[in-house]
């Protein structure tokens, strides 16, 4: 099938992708807009998941004041060269994560970075609360596994909905803004000031 450069470009705009993979993808989907953007999500998603584990040592660190000054927010989020890290696109992200972190209020980037005693607490609670309501013992750890599942999309950054398009995850977003800009991208730590909280 034979797409036309109008579409190409269109599709570029959209997405980001260079001239070859938007025609491949249009190509791939006969033509359709969406289909052919899914398909370069899911392509670029791919080509970012094989450079995940690469060094990160370049980036930048991102500051957001929210409107009224009660909210701050500081987030460093790494790259592999310092050209990228330079991208309007790539400091465009580390903001929008920024944001992401000013109105979800994650308590960690990964869940490895949740605190045992935290988690333990966690699962206490949970176990009680079937215990409670008179679930079966055979149940109860099933049931405390999906509520452990829902507490990590909510403290953890890089499991919570993407708030710009809860479609996706926080991940899924940096993966494929890693796929548009060819290089592994990784959030090293943030750190969020809420006016009047406790230190």
């Amino acid at each position: 099938m034979s797409v036309s450069a109008a579409d190409v470009k269109k599709l570029r705009d959209k997405t980001g992708a260079g001239m070859m993979k938007c025609k491949e993808a249009l190509v791939e989907s006969n033509g359709d807009i969406e289909k052919a953007i899914e398909y370069l999500r899911k392509k670029g998603i791919a080509s970012a998941q094989k450079r995940d584990g690469r060094d990160t040592s370049e980036g930048v660190i991102v500051t957001y004041i929210h409107p009224g000054n009660r909210i701050g927010v500081m987030i460093e989020l790494n790259c592999e060269t310092d050209f990228v890290a330079k991208t309007d696109a790539f400091q465009n992200l580390a903001r929008e994560l920024a944001m992401q972190v000013a109105a979800t209020m994650p308590t960690a980037v990964n869940r490895e970075e949740v605190p045992t005693d935290t988690l333990e607490k966690e699962l206490e609670i949970y176990r009680g609360q079937a215990r409670e309501q008179g679930k079966p013992e055979k149940v109860i750890e099933k049931i405390v596994q999906g509520k452990i599942e829902k507490f990590y999309s909510e403290v953890v950054l890089t499991e919570q909905a993407f708030v710009k398009d809860t479609s996706k995850s926080v991940k899924e977003y940096v993966l494929e803004n890693s796929g548009k800009l060819g290089e592994a991208i990784s959030v090293r730590r943030f750190v969020r000031f809420q006016l009047g909280e406790e230190l």
